[in-house]
């Protein structure tokens, strides 16, 4: 993470706790204009930055749910374990758009968000983002989770086809080898 995102995300947690609060289980719309260190030289945004700003979108769900403070009371890390985007348009230098950011569901393995690039109410790129909690190198279980944030809404479900993504997209466990073979 370049300095300017640090500073930025830490600033985010500050004025995130003083926008009105959300339940983690909501969606977070977060305001924000295409700053000359997001672009590249082609004047819009880089692609490799979507991933970069969505995590001011997630910081700011966690912040305004209060899922922050617990999390780091707790001694819990989020880490993406798995990230994929699709780009329709593209966000131009001083342009404004909005980061929506929701958790779409949960299994044992991962708290999976839908995030979304949003210009005049059309979506501009859209990202899934498989997130797990650590806790001192280990993971966070499911039932520590639902105690700590409540339970998902009953209507929460998550879409089949994520479950096979995360599947076929996996690299083995970071305990497990993954030798470098081209075939």
């Amino acid at each position: 993470m370049g300095m300017h995102l640090l500073v930025r995300t830490l600033l985010l947690l500050f004025t995130s706790s003083r926008r009105p609060r959300l339940s983690i289980w909501d969606t977070s719309s977060l305001p924000l204009r295409v700053l000359p260190t997001d672009i590249d030289i082609a004047m819009h945004v880089n692609n490799g930055m979507y991933f970069s700003l969505m995590d001011l979108g997630r910081f700011d769900l966690m912040a305004r749910s209060g899922t922050w403070h617990k999390m780091r009371r707790r001694g819990w890390s989020p880490v993406a374990a798995g990230e994929t985007i699709a780009f329709r348009k593209s966000l131009q230098l001083w342009q404004q758009y909005t980061i929506e950011s929701r958790i779409i569901g949960l299994d044992t393995k991962a708290i999976y968000f839908e995030q979304r690039m949003v210009v005049d109410g059309e979506i501009y790129a859209r990202a899934h983002i498989a997130t797990r909690l650590v806790s001192k190198g280990k993971p966070v279980s499911q039932e520590e989770i639902f105690a700590e944030f409540g339970e998902p809404p009953a209507d929460m479900e998550l879409p089949e086809w994520i479950h096979e993504w995360r599947e076929t997209n996996a690299l083995p466990g970071s305990r497990r080898p993954a030798p470098h073979l081209w075939h």
